[in-house]
């Protein structure tokens, strides 16, 4: 009896049947608290879909908030700097626009970063980002980008397209249930998206804010597949809306390339050569910008004075480079346009005019508080330098396009895989066999950056230990 009346404290009251095994786990699978549990990687499988379908969804409006953004910076530099001109009656910008539109810049961007919330976006000294970004900040980034790109100071638009993709991605979080990982992947694909266009497709875009969040580890990996199905579907928002709007003009692209057949041993050293004087140009062209970008946040006041005295600074410099034969649109702007004109360049003094004064006006915008990308105009600063190679040694300006690319954009951001990507879409089928060129290139402009950036802090820290 004892042993009933155990079993009947143990399993329930007098009378009933036990539950058996079989019922507990019937009742326990169709629990729907469970069903996560029961099955995680079905779960995680199911998020990570949606994360992939609400990334195409993105993809439209980032893709076309890209373009309306570039067509409005276009639409107002073709403006300021060709229509106002013609209108005067001149056929190039005189001197008092050249000095006065990159002040007038200036001026648009201190506005957007005192009085709109979100400092106009990350500094352009900060690099690419991929951060999320607020969508209370996108207008002010929008503002500040404006006030940079179309007024002429030296910095690239996919900074502010990856912040303002990243913007549209995070407008979709309250309305969608995900977890916290999801929010980030969400405005990430928002960038993948925006960025599509200006690398010439998904997988440049995918690369380039791949190796920009390598400091995020394998927490960016999940990104990747919706960002990329982002990025496919606003490359093809893109393609569809072609130039309206002046989104084939703000693409690098350079046409009727010749064909680069076979490899020189010559062009393999030069390039190596273009490696390292692209890093060695860069490496001081940020530590120019450090120093400017300290000098400018002692206090708000001279922030914004240092900001209009770079804008007259960069206007002066443009000046002097028209003076010395070069023309004002070599040293102002991005030089995403611009480098059709650097690879005919025939003289090798005009070249070392540009690579000059452009280093210095874009060491200037890098510091003083415009907003843009680092990019393009480290990009520029390679072809041109590559370009030296072609009046010297009698190389190809596919050669020079391929390795100035590459080492360039090396040498401004430390990226190498999603350099040499962009290096052999912009170049093509005919720039094929100079691949192998580009690729010294690069190895040795990031292991002289790595070089001069180890000797950099180690001089540093000899100068705490001594103070």
């Amino acid at each position: 009896m004892s042993s009933i009346g155990d079993a009947d404290d143990q399993d329930g009251a007098p009378g009933q049947q036990p539950a058996s095994s079989t019922d507990e786990v019937t009742a326990q699978s169709v629990r729907p608290s469970t069903t996560a549990e029961l099955h995680p990687d079905r779960a995680e499988g199911v998020v990570y879909l949606k994360l992939i379908g609400l990334g195409a969804v993105i993809g439209i409006p980032a893709a076309l908030l890209a373009w309306g953004f570039l067509g409005l910076v276009h639409w107002l530099e073709d403006l300021m700097w060709t229509d106002l001109p013609r209108h005067l009656g001149v056929d190039e910008a005189p001197w008092y626009l050249v000095l006065g539109l990159p002040v007038a810049g200036a001026i648009v961007v201190a506005m957007a970063t005192a009085f709109l919330p979100g400092g106009g976006g990350h500094s352009p000294l900060d690099g690419v980002g991929v951060t999320p970004t607020p969508w209370q900040y996108a207008p002010g980034i929008a503002l500040a980008a404006i006030g940079t790109l179309a007024f002429g100071a030296v910095l690239g638009p996919e900074a502010p397209l990856i912040a303002l993709g990243s913007a549209v991605g995070m407008v979709v979080v309250p309305f969608v249930r995900l977890p916290e990982q999801g929010h980030r992947v969400l405005a990430t694909a928002g960038s993948f998206s925006a960025v599509s266009a200006l690398f010439g497709g998904p997988l440049v875009a995918g690369l380039l804010l791949l190796e920009a969040g390598l400091a995020a580890g394998a927490a960016l990996l999940p990104a990747l597949l919706p960002g990329l199905v982002a990025a496919a579907v606003g490359y093809v928002v893109f393609i569809g809306l072609g130039d309206w709007g002046g989104l084939g003009v703000m693409s690098m692209a350079v046409p009727q390339m010749p064909d680069y057949v076979g490899t020189r041993i010559i062009d393999l050293l030069l390039a190596i050569v273009v490696g390292v004087l692209a890093s060695v140009i860069m490496f001081q062209v940020k530590k120019a910008g450090t120093f400017v970008d300290k000098a400018a946040s002692i206090d708000k006041r001279r922030r914004y004075g240092i900001l209009v005295a770079g804008g007259v600074a960069v206007g002066v410099l443009a000046l002097i480079a028209r003076a010395l034969g070069a023309d004002i649109d070599d040293v102002l702007f991005s030089g995403q346009t611009a480098v059709p004109m650097v690879l005919a360049e025939t003289g090798v003094g005009a070249l070392v005019v540009i690579i000059a004064f452009k280093a210095i006006a874009y060491a200037i915008c890098l510091g003083c508080g415009f907003r843009g990308g680092p990019v393009f105009p480290a990009i520029f600063i390679g072809v041109a330098i590559a370009s030296i190679g072609c009046l010297l040694f009698d190389c190809s300006i596919t050669w020079a396009l391929a390795v100035g690319a590459a080492a360039g954009m090396t040498a401004g951001t430390g990226f190498v895989f999603s350099a040499l990507l962009f290096s052999v879409l912009l170049t093509g089928s005919v720039g094929l066999d100079a691949t192998p060129a580009a690729v010294l290139g690069v190895i040795a402009a990031w292991l002289t950056t790595a070089a001069l950036s180890r000797r950099r802090q180690s001089g540093g820290s000899a100068a705490e230990v001594v103070t």
